[in-house]
């Protein structure tokens, strides 16, 4: 088991073991690439008592982040997630075997083979790639890294999550080895006074940063034809749930979270046992390490795009009175290997960006296209041609 309260002290069971284990991972990671500059630290603090919490206990996320390389990029930072504590049938059992295969053994396998494909080579940006505890007792070390990095100013601008990605198998022989669900929310957790007037305004119902992160790794999954492909979800995560993504979300930082097609609950929060025949638990014989790996090339992809290309421009759709075109302006992205910039549009009823065009190094460009019709959005290139997310627009009114 590696349930968020087992045994800290043993060297071969329980949460503790499993977190020592992660940071020596990480520590022949970093040595193996020659970087004296990564970091690796165990993130601690204590968790006061919850509803699956009795009492005070000290939890930590294991921690690994690689500093970007580009002056002018460096305090953007990525992350990648994935919860190592497990459960079983009872949230509450931290002694029983819970063994966690798929949940969330597969995230952290691919969080740790993301840092072990991305350390030995310099990144623009500054890549963090997080081990958390407590998630099912409440994505308390999640909840805990996001509100320290609210509180500290970390430039978080995109996480991926990952999240029982290890078994494309479902009920009745149906499979998906080939897709992978990716949710973003919409609307924000935590909307900041006068933003869902805003929201409402710009029908921008859809077009969160969450979002365009989605719609960022479904270019980027079908610009490489990675072997597992995207189903975008819109929605925060599975009806009525939630997983570490969520705690970043709350914080007001875009994040989405990765998740087979379909979930088998009779190996999810499972005791592992055998009743009439049929196996009950999540065991690694439900893990198919093939799929897994497709989904953590999935994220390497969108990863290395993000942490290579230029910041998405913070911009604006001109609003000077009645009018049949279209202006938009944005600010000047500050890398120097910046080559130019596209404005993009799609139907207001599209899920995907579906026209674009290169502007240029230019900070301004009109279109001949109403804004009554269509939404538009810009994103930045760099010289070897790696797009940013694209940025939706605010209004700057004269």
């Amino acid at each position: 088991t590696r349930h968020t309260l087992s045994d800290t002290t043993s060297d071969t069971r329980g949460i503790g073991a499993a977190r020592r284990w992660l940071r020596d991972e990480f520590h022949s990671i970093a040595d193996a690439a020659g970087r004296a500059d990564i970091r690796v630290e165990l993130q601690t603090f204590i968790q006061p008592p919850n509803y699956r919490i009795p009492e005070e206990v000290e939890l930590a996320n294991v921690v690994m982040t690689i500093p970007g390389a580009m002056p002018e990029a460096r305090g953007r930072v990525y992350v990648v997630i994935g919860h190592y504590d497990s459960r079983n049938s009872d949230a509450m059992d931290a002694e029983g075997d819970a063994p966690g295969a798929n949940d969330d053994g597969s995230g952290t396998a691919a969080v740790l083979e993301l840092a072990r494909v991305f350390a030995p080579r310099p990144w623009d940006a500054t890549l963090v790639f997080i081990m958390s505890a407590g998630e099912e007792q409440g994505l308390l070390g999640a909840r805990r890294f996001a509100q320290v990095a609210l509180e500290e100013g970390m430039d978080i601008h995109a996480v991926l999550s990952n999240d029982i990605v290890g078994d494309p198998s479902g009920p009745d022989g149906r499979s998906a080895p080939g897709v992978v669900r990716l949710f973003s929310e919409g609307i924000p957790a935590f909307p900041a006074e006068g933003e869902m007037n805003r929201i409402r305004q710009l029908a921008m119902e859809s077009d969160s940063p969450s979002r365009q992160l989605a719609r960022f790794v479904a270019e980027v999954a079908q610009r490489y034809q990675t072997e597992v492909q995207p189903r975008l979800i819109f929605r925060p995560d599975r009806f009525l749930r939630g997983g570490d993504h969520s705690a970043f979300n709350e914080q007001g930082f875009a994040a989405v979270r990765f998740t087979e097609v379909y979930e088998a609950y009779d190996r999810q929060h499972q005791d592992v046992r055998m009743v009439d025949g049929r196996p009950y638990g999540d065991t690694p014989d439900f893990v198919d390490a093939e799929y897994l790996a497709g989904v953590a090339r999935l994220n390497a992809a969108a990863l290395a795009e993000l942490a290579s290309a230029p910041r998405a421009p913070e911009c604006n759709l001109v609003f000077s009175g009645l009018e049949t075109t279209t202006t938009l302006e944005w600010a000047a992205a500050p890398e120097p290997d910046i080559a130019g910039y596209e404005v993009v549009w799609r139907d207001t009823t599209d899920w995907q960006w579906t026209h674009v065009v290169d502007v240029g190094n230019t900070t301004s460009h009109t279109l001949d296209l109403s804004k009554d019709n269509w939404f538009f959005g810009v994103r930045a290139y760099d010289r070897d041609g790696h797009r940013s997310p694209v940025s939706f627009p605010g209004v700057d009114r004269r």
